[in-house]
Order: C-alpha cells, then sequence, then structure tokens
C-alpha cells in the first residue's frame, strides 16, 4: 500500500514487463538449483552437525528466494483481485508460490497470503484491512478488522511492549515502524509477522492516520533459527574436537620418550645401541591414536626397546596407552623377563574399565653379551639389517593384548653384532596398499641402512620414504644400531 507522502510527488513508472520475466526465470532457475542441492542434503547422517548446518541453509535460501520470486511477481502483476471466498478458503491467486508441489515444504501459500496492509484513520477511527491481512491474522472478514487498541490483544504477551512502543513512536514523534512480532491465532498457531508503515500527515502537517504492511515471516525465522542451532551445535563440536586433540597431544607427549635426535643406550661401556625414533601422525583423522615407543636403560645396564599400538584415539587411547607403558617400564625396571611382562599386560589390559586390544613388541638387550630377547603381542617382528640386507626375526607365538585370559607368552633371543640394524615399527607405517607386502617396503631400504652413520640417519631415510603417505592409522618407528 503507498504512502499518501508521495501523493505530491509523480507516480514512479513501473519497471518493463520482460524485464521483470527475466528476474522471474532467473530466480525460478536458481531456487531450482538450491532445491536440488537441498534434496541431496536430505540423505545425509543425521549426526553430522556440519552436514545438518549445510542442509538448514539450504532450507534457508530457498525461503529467501521464494519470498524474492513472490515478490517479483507482485511486481509483474500488481494486486489480483481475489473474492472473500477465496480469502476463507485459503484458495491460491492468479500468481503463485516458487515452491514445487512435490517440494515436499509446508507451502504458507503465494505471496498475496503472506503480505497485507492496513490503515488505521485516527480521525474517523475507521479502520481499513486487506483481505490477506484476514487470512494471516486467520480472523473472519465478517469479524472486521482490529484497531490499534485491540491489536496488541492478539499478540503474545512478551510481545505486546514492543507493538506499543512502536505505534506511540509513529503516532507521537513520527517515525517509521520496523519491527517484527508475534501473533497467537484462533486455530492456536503462532506466526511471527514483519510490520513497516509510517504516519500519513494532513495539510497541516499533525497525523491523520498510520498505514502498514505486515508480512508473514514465521518460515523464514524458523529456518534461520535451524541454521543458528546447527552452526552453533557444529563450533561447539570443532572446539570439543580442538580441545580432545589438544588434550591427547600434550598426554602423548608427556608420556613418551622427551629425547630427540640420537640416544646411545646404556651411556657408558662397549655395545651400546644408538637409538632413534620418530612418531608419524594419521593424515585421515585428526585424532591422536595410541601408538608408542620407548626406549629406557635398566638398572642392571641392560636396554628396554619397545613399540605398540592400542585400538582407538583421542584421549581414550593415549591415556590406556599411557597406563599400559608406564606397567612396562615399571615392570622391566624389576627385571620381569618380556615374555612374562608380555602376560602381566595382557591381563591388565583385559581388566582395565575402558577394554582395548592392543599389540607390542618388548626387547631387552644386553650389552655384554650381544644378546636381544624379546617377545611379541600380535605386533609386526623387528626387521634385523646386516651387511646390506634386511630380514624379519622369526616370531614367537602372542596373541593381541587384552584378546584372550590366561595367555602364555613365548620368548626369543638372538645375537646381534656390531654395526647391525633393528628396526621395531607399528602397522600402517607404509602404504595401504603396500601391507599385502608384509615387510618388503622397509627390508628394500637395507641399502641405504648400510651407509647410514647413525640411527638418526636410518630414521631420516624412513620419514622420507614413508612419512607423506595417506595412512589410515598413526605409526611409529624404532631404530637401534649396535655399537663397534
Amino acid at each position: 500500500m503507498p504512502s499518501h507522502l508521495s501523493a505530491d510527488r509523480p507516480a514512479p513508472q513501473p519497471p518493463e514487463r520482460d524485464a521483470v520475466d527475466v528476474l522471474i526465470n532467473r530466480t525460478r532457475r536458481l531456487r531450482g538449483d538450491v532445491e536440488a542441492v537441498r534434496r541431496d542434503a536430505v540423505l545425509v547422517d543425521e549426526d553430522d552437525p556440519q552436514l545438518r548446518w549445510q542442509r538448514a541453509l539450504c532450507e534457508l535460501a530457498v525461503h529467501h528466494l521464494d519470498n524474492l520470486g513472490t515478490h517479483l511477481g507482485q511486481l509483474r502483476e500488481g494486486l489480483p483481485p481475489r473474492t472473500a471466498e477465496q480469502a476463507r478458503e485459503g484458495t491460491e491467486g492468479p500468481q503463485q508460490d516458487l515452491a514445487p508441489e512435490n517440494s515436499g515444504e509446508p507451502r504458507s501459500g503465494s505471496l498475496l497470503s503472506r503480505v497485507g496492509s492496513a490503515e488505521w484513520d485516527l480521525l474517523t477511527d475507521e479502520v481499513t484491512w486487506s483481505e490477506e491481512l484476514f487470512q494471516i491474522f486467520g480472523r473472519p472478514l465478517e469479524a472486521g478488522p482490529l484497531s490499534l487498541d485491540e491489536l496488541p490483544s492478539v499478540l503474545l504477551p512478551e510481545d505486546q511492549p514492543l507493538l506499543t512502543s512502536l505505534v506511540t513512536d509513529c503516532l507521537v514523534d513520527g517515525k517509521p515502524i520496523d519491527g517484527e512480532f508475534r501473533i497467537l491465532r484462533t486455530d492456536g498457531r503462532t506466526r511471527t509477522l514483519h510490520m513497516m508503515g509510517e504516519p500519513v500527515l494532513d495539510a497541516d502537517g499533525c497525523t491523520a492516520s498510520m498505514w502498514a504492511v505486515l508480512r508473514d515471516v514465521s518460515e523464514l525465522r524458523r529456518s534461520q533459527r535451524v541454521v543458528r542451532r546447527t552452526s552453533d551445535s557444529f563450533r561447539r563440536q570443532q572446539h570439543m574436537a580442538q580441545t580432545e586433540h589438544r588434550m591427547a597431544v600434550e598426554l602423548q607427549e608427556a608420556v613418551l620418550p622427551p629425547w630427540r635426535g640420537s640416544l646411545r643406550l646404556p651411556r657408558r661401556g662397549p655395545g651400546a645401541l644408538d637409538v632413534a625414533a620418530h612418531y608419524l601422525p594419521s593424515q585421515s583423522s585428526d585424532l591422536i591414536g595410541g601408538d608408542w615407543y620407548d626406549a629406557l636403560e635398566l638398572p642392571d645396564g641392560r636396554t628396554l626397546l619397545s613399540v605398540g599400538d592400542l585400538t582407538g584415539h583421542g584421549i581414550p587411547a593415549t591415556s590406556a596407552m599411557a597406563m599400559l607403558l608406564g606397567a612396562l617400564r615399571g615392570m622391566a625396571v624389576a627385571g620381569i623377563e618380556p615374555g612374562a611382562l608380555m602376560g602381566h599386560l595382557n591381563q591388565l589390559l583385559e581388566s582395565s574399565v575402558q577394554p582395548a586390544l592392543g599389540s607390542a613388541v618388548c626387547c631387552r638387550f644386553d650389552p655384554s653379551t650381544g644378546t636381544l630377547a624379546w617377545a611379541q603381542a600380535g605386533h609386526p617382528a623387528p626387521l634385523l639389517f646386516r651387511d646390506g640386507a634386511g630380514r624379519p626375526l622369526p616370531p614367537p607365538d602372542g596373541v593381541l593384548l587384552g584378546a584372550a585370559s590366561a595367555v602364555t607368552y613365548e620368548q626369543d633371543a638372538v645375537h646381534l653384532l656390531p654395526g647391525d640394524v633393528l628396526v621395531l615399527h607399528t602397522d600402517g607405517l607404509t602404504r595401504r596398499s603396500d601391507r599385502g607386502a608384509g615387510p618388503d617396503p622397509l627390508l628394500a631400504l637395507a641399502p641405504r641402512f648400510a651407509g647410514a652413520r647413525t640411527a638418526q640417519d636410518c630414521v631420516r631415510t624412513v620419514v622420507e620414504e614413508f612419512g607423506d603417505t595417506e595412512r589410515l592409522d598413526d605409526a611409529c618407528v624404532l631404530i637401534a644400531r649396535v655399537g663397534v
């Protein structure tokens, strides 16, 4: 409804009909594209907050495009006449909504059923409502329009002061109306209305009446609320994931050996091991896994070497790894043999509050004799490189930790020579497609290991070869070189 304030100015010319038709066609095509994306998003996992947020954004975009299309339709056609029977029955006029009938969206009618106009004459107390406004309020035509004094009665109580303030500012101070409030219809439904209006002045500059346009924006606001909720949920989940990742990293760094570069164990005497290790995170997950490596000088002068892997990711996996590694160190310092040690670790993991499965290899090296005693629990065997060639050590019997009760883990021994290189690693170090080849990708590095001067050089070779591969799980490698 045009403002009376513009009556003394030339009437604006309507846009060319062809130009508006072009805009309507473009809007329809864009709406169809967005609707196709929205239909695809309906099939996504309901538990994924990011995908729910994307779907909500698509629904909001559809509502905006519906509004744009119907406004353009009104611009092209103007207000077509509708009978009182059509208004009561809620039938559509000539200009239809852009939403397709099979879209599954709740139809709120054409633009005419969502936008209405009103004027309140302050001199005669006459009130004029368009038929569309009656439909928006769910009010029969025979009941007549609501006066400004009666209008707040259909608003929710918490929104009544806002409407009173908007009307007072308009009538007293001449301010334009621009605000939203919620009404409770006679059918029990709550609708959100956006009201825009301004005072109409008489020849003396006094307020003679107030006109307004009211638009039903319920579906639009519902979509916006869904977007906000899903966006907030997505941000909260991102924050929780980042926090968990940071805590898991800090826990892992606190538990794993603090040394960097090569480590000599034991620190004195002939035949000591030159030890280096490296942790390679997964490239398919942001969460830290339960992989570990460890090297420890024991009180009797021997050296403990171990690597292992627990199922799971995040804080549960790293906390279980910390528990297991702490127990392993304690039992090794107490002098328990690798085979018996594995049995105790199996009992510990089996009786844990959060049961998990794990694999591990535990080695004890005696520099005075060059003997390596070791045991394994469902883990890849250590690789021994000597004179430019490599081979896996024959594994003693041992099942996964936590998989069975009262299991006996066998122990084996091998004699190491000066210059030998021992490689301990967790599963998943090499590419996924190479797993079928067993240890062959690592054994192929034998010539390069033969030319390396330190264990750290060997670790660099492994990282150069496998550091950039797409691994599905975390991995770590520990390399020990027997000194001359």
